[in-house]
């Protein structure tokens, strides 16, 4: 008895299994303007807008070091500091943004923000959801600390979120306009403050901006011009 010879089965490459460069191109910018939306920052911002001959107490070595984002695989926090407009939200922002264009997830949010929404998830029951948003990206950006002072219940609400991220190894990026010395007094207990300090100061990254607003020079260019304007008509 003869046995039927098998049939072979022809493989055939199937195009729609295959992406074309175009596809893949639009896969990845798909996903990234997906990350870029959670991360909810508030302008785009990059580096190389960055006026480094403005601000020059900055080392932009250092800033051109952590752009290279090896930050963010040692888990190392960012301290940005000075008075309001000498452009750590800026720099903080742009970093935060080369972080999410690399593949990771970022996240962005002011201090009174966060602290807020996680004081009420207490008394809501959403207290393990809610800070879940916070500790979970690879990188955190908390904008503008020492803007207003906080409550009992804020004080913890910062102190869960960088001692979570801080065993966990994720980097934050803080900004602040108040001295780390006084501190204390902004959290309402120094013990908290120094905890809150312990973690985010162990083998971080401290820039110390001391220098003058860019609003300010944009409003002083703007009166001068003005002046101009004036002065030609008269």
């Amino acid at each position: 008895m003869h046995k039927k010879p098998r049939r072979r089965r022809c493989r055939t490459s199937s195009s729609s299994n295959i992406s074309s460069p175009e596809e893949a191109s639009h896969t990845r910018n798909r996903r990234l303007q997906a990350r870029l939306r959670f991360a909810r920052f508030p302008q785009r911002k990059t580096l190389e807008e960055f006026d480094f001959a403005f601000q020059p107490s900055i080392d932009r070595k250092l800033i051109e070091d952590l752009a290279t984002l090896e930050f963010v695989a040692d888990g190392v926090p960012i301290l940005l500091l000075g008075q309001p407009g000498t452009g750590k939200t800026h720099l903080a922002v742009a970093l935060a943004i080369k972080v999410v264009e690399a593949g990771y997830q970022g996240y962005f949010t002011s201090a009174a923000d966060m602290c807020a929404a996680i004081a009420a998830s207490y008394a809501l029951g959403s207290f393990d959801h809610k800070i879940r948003t916070y500790t979970k990206p690879t990188v955190l950006v908390i904008d503008d600390v020492g803007l207003t002072p906080f409550s009992q219940a804020e004080a913890n609400a910062f102190f869960q979120v960088v001692n979570r991220r801080y065993e966990a190894r994720r980097a934050t990026i803080v900004t602040t306009n108040r001295g780390l010395a006084s501190w204390g007094e902004l959290f309402g207990d120094p013990v908290v403050a120094a905890a809150i300090l312990d973690r985010l100061m162990h083998r971080a990254v401290i820039v110390n901006i001391r220098g003058k607003s860019f609003r300010m020079r944009e409003h002083q260019a703007l009166i001068e011009r003005m002046k101009k304007e004036v002065g030609s008509t008269v």
